[in-house]
């Protein structure tokens, strides 16, 4: 992306050379191409494809919902990623170099990417301290949350735990030991030390940059598939687990009529490429010029793609199996309920076949007599699969409690878990490796004293991260992580690809664009990109942002919280402080591109009037040695020091001509 001379020579010090930065004289590159593909692989491949990606699924209508999502892929992903791959390898600079060197004025874009990266850094590395959390108590049998604890010197349950369920017990009682609400906390120093622990394991990859951070992918971005295949053959293997699949893949079309399902299904793939975070740009400058970036656009979104549908088949058929074993027990309890009521002679005039019944005959005979006669009344429920499926299965709902439920009733139990944690544990890092360095490379690159101390750099950034995220590891923590989570990032990111698909389409020109990437791949890609970035994708995006928008402003933002005496989830709306903390964390994640569009403006248009000024001046200079010389003519007006008045020419010419003349003399003495 080279700009023209005449370009560089524009009235306008916004578009001047000298506010360009200067590449790096020795920048680091990747051990290997498999290193790079790992790197953005483990970024784009996150927790968010283990337990985001299968409930939007299985909630949108199934294979419709695929569907739709590979077409957004199509339509925003691909182009939006092959863009940020080719902005980061053609300038090679972080995301502030590469919007500053369009133009000055664009440089928010890259500090905002670098606010929204911090922002997400902080709470995701408290998710990873909770992964560090269950694998430690997995070194147990039975693992921890397979039963209820029971009363001091009693036999009963502890009360909340027998409403609810072990796995749900362990999860807000023993992990989070949480409050009722936001409002009030205290620290949970348990979760506090796993989150030291897991500062210390980013900062130990991220220590001496790619050539540290890139070896471990080798480890942290391989082993997850690793699991999810075992898991996905141990799954299939398991009762049950063929029919959470077939609910996986149940297509409903009708959910193409719901426009939020369109913007779920948009924005999952907006995050699952990591878009925006300026991570994707940091990774691509590190290459090589003549990279096929092209072809590592469609690879890694297709591997990115193909890894939430394995992620759904696993978690669908290991769900399947818990659904099918707790409709079996409720189903059991139920024929045991009725034949005690036909016994006592107070449930009678409705047949039932209890010999031989199965569990979806005795569903379609609750369905017929619950219509007639109110089966509730008798304590006798309705036992479907499917109902069982949907509870507990959006985000850390589906790994910690859900899931960690399903791998109680595996043989060898304490193994699966393991093996399941310390999968999210690796996906956590090497997309929090991805995020530091969507921080670190755009600082580094803009702030020379910062290069010069890179390392310390990077262990401030990660002690200043544990300082700030000890907000995340109260008793009230996980409220803020789904405040961070669900307001931090969304709408600055959508913002901030925006202004980054209008600079390039729009600003840089899309069709300059295409050159410069036929100039690094050597043949020209595929026309559609052009009309794709000029159109089609700020549109998807614009109307993505609107429906944001409209989401927030129709519904009083609210979280999730728990009730310990009630033992089950009650939605609260936030308290004015923490609903100023939310509007806040927006506002200063997409204030930097107007804060330093404005500021370059004004400074252009200060340069501007300076230069305007000082080219309407006239300037004196005296005579040479020979001029001195010369005969003096009458008629001339002459200085009071006998030098005659020299018309000089624009300052800024003038000075051009004297850097100029100095550079030739400087050239003659080094001769």
């Amino acid at each position: 992306m080279e700009k023209s001379l005449s370009e560089l020579e524009g009235s306008v010090a916004g578009e001047s050379s000298r506010d360009l930065l200067p590449e790096p004289t020795s920048r680091p590159a990747w051990g290997s191409k498999l290193q790079y593909i790992l790197a953005q692989v483990g970024f784009s491949v996150g927790l968010g494809n283990v337990w985001r990606f299968p409930y939007l699924c299985h909630q949108n209508g199934g294979g419709a919902f695929l569907l739709l999502y590979f077409l957004l892929l199509l339509i925003i992903g691909i182009p939006l990623f092959f863009l940020e791959l080719a902005a980061g390898q053609s300038i090679r600079q972080g995301s502030i170099g590469v919007w500053k060197h369009i133009s000055p004025r664009l440089a928010g874009i890259g500090f905002a990417s670098c606010v929204v990266c911090s922002f997400v850094a902080l709470y995701y590395n408290v998710i990873i301290g909770w992964s560090l959390f269950y694998m430690f108590n997995s070194f147990q049998y039975p693992l921890p949350w397979e039963n209820c604890p029971t009363l001091v010197n009693q036999t009963q349950k502890e009360a909340e735990c027998a409403k609810s369920s072990a796995t749900t017990y362990f999860w807000y009682r023993k992990a989070l030991d949480i409050t009722d609400s936001i409002e009030a906390s205290e620290m949970n120093w348990p979760m506090t030390g796993c989150l030291v622990l897991a500062w210390v394991l980013v900062c130990g990859g991220m220590f001496k940059g790619i050539k540290s951070s890139g070896k471990v992918m080798y480890f942290s971005s391989v082993f997850p598939y690793v699991v999810l295949f075992c898991f996905l053959i141990r799954g299939l293997l398991l009762d049950g687990a063929l029919d959470g699949i077939q609910i996986m893949f149940t297509p409903k079309l009708e959910i193409w009529g719901d426009i939020q399902v369109w913007r779920q299904a948009a924005t999952q793939v907006f995050f699952a490429l990591g878009l925006g975070f300026g991570s994707v740009i940091a990774y691509s400058s590190y290459n090589d010029r003549h990279n096929n970036c092209h072809f590592d656009a469609i690879l890694v979104s297709f591997i990115n793609f193909m890894t939430s549908i394995l992620a759904t088949l696993v978690v669908f058929a290991v769900l399947g199996f818990r659904a099918n074993d707790i409709a079996n027990q409720c189903f059991l309890e139920n024929l045991e309920k009725i034949r005690g009521l036909i016994k006592d002679r107070t449930f009678f005039g409705f047949p039932v076949l209890l010999d031989n019944m199965t569990l979806t005959e005795y569903n379609d005979w609750y369905t017929s007599v619950d219509a007639v006669a109110n089966l509730t009344q008798h304590g006798i429920t309705n036992c479907r699969i499917e109902d069982e499926m949907n509870k507990g299965v959006e985000g850390t709902g589906l790994a910690f409690i859900a899931f960690t439920e399903a791998m109680t009733r595996f043989p060898a139990s304490p193994f699966w878990s393991l093996l399941f944690f310390l999968m999210l544990l690796n996906l956590g890092l090497s997309t929090m490796f991805g995020n530091m360095q969507g921080i670190i490379t755009p600082l580094l690159d803009n702030f020379t004293c910062l290069r010069k101390r890179k390392t310390l750099f990077t262990i401030f950034c990660c002690i200043f991260g544990l300082l700030t995220g000890l907000i995340f590891v109260q008793r009230s923590g996980s409220y803020f992580v789904s405040m961070f989570d669900d307001y931090s990032a969304t709408l600055p990111l959508i913002i901030v690809v925006i202004f980054e698909n209008v600079a390039v389409a729009w600003v840089y020109g899309a069709d300059r664009f295409m050159d410069d990437i036929q100039g690094m791949l050597g043949y020209r890609p595929w026309c559609v990109y052009k009309y794709m970035w000029q159109y089609i994708s700020i549109l998807a995006m614009i109307g993505l942002l609107l429906a944001s928008l409209i989401t927030m402003c129709i519904s009083h933002p609210t979280y999730q919280s728990w009730n310990m005496e009630e033992a089950a989830k009650k939605k609260l709306e936030y308290p004015p402080w923490a609903l100023g903390i939310l509007i806040s964390l927006i506002v200063l994640a997409s204030l930097p591109i107007p804060a330093l569009f404005l500021k370059q403006t004004i400074q252009d248009w200060l340069q501007s009037r300076r230069t305007k000024i000082y080219g309407q001046c006239e300037y004196s200079q005296g005579c040479t040695v020979d001029e001195v010389l010369e005969p003096i003519e009458e008629g001339i007006p002459r200085c009071a020091n006998g030098y005659l008045h020299v018309e000089m020419e624009d300052l800024a010419e003038r000075g051009k001509l004297l850097t100029e003349g100095d550079e030739e003399d400087n050239g003659n003495l080094r001769s």
